[in-house]
């Protein structure tokens, strides 16, 4: 009951880090060169390249956030990619009152989806998740019958000494 509890848990909280960068990442995919726009203003170099590369990273990153495939590469991706946006996009040192405080609080949301993000790269999708459906696919049956009788038999056991080999 636990597991399918975490299991639960894990996909609700895949979909909840894809619903924070998805719908941007849509919105950006449909106006790339707006976005080059902005990176271009902050100072970016080649934004283009750069917004090019960032619209990849923000539509394809949550997608396989939702579907739970290559954890660690999407966490990590997605990591730097939060990370790196909040910097580039605001830089609160640069204001000052209320705009400043506005713009740490912007940066501290996206620095908290970068730590998120971390953590799914840490622990991983679940079982309910492409990664956990394949893993389940391909292991072996756990209960009785020929599996377990030739899985007890292959290799020493633990704590055996290797065979000499014969002189």
């Amino acid at each position: 009951m636990i597991t399918r509890a975490q299991d639960a848990l894990s996909l609700a909280a895949r979909l909840l880090l894809a619903a924070a960068l998805l719908p941007t990442g849509i919105a950006r995919a449909l106006n790339v060169s707006g976005f080059a726009l902005t990176l271009a203003g902050a100072g970016i170099p080649a934004p283009n390249a750069v917004a090019t590369a960032m619209v990849v990273v923000q539509v394809f990153g949550p997608l396989a956030l939702i579907l739970g495939v290559l954890p660690r590469l999407t966490g990590l991706a997605l990591a730097a990619f939060a990370a790196g946006m909040a910097l580039v996009l605001h830089p609160f040192w640069q204001f000052t009152g209320a705009a400043a405080q506005a713009e740490r609080t912007l940066m501290l949301a996206d620095l908290g989806l970068a730590g998120g993000f971390l953590f799914y790269a840490l622990s991983g999708p679940g079982a309910w998740s492409w990664q956990g459906w394949r893993a389940g696919a391909t292991a072996p049956a756990k209960k009785g019958g020929a599996a377990k009788k030739a899985a007890n038999s292959n290799g020493p056991k633990r704590g055996a000494r290797p065979a000499r080999a014969a002189a």
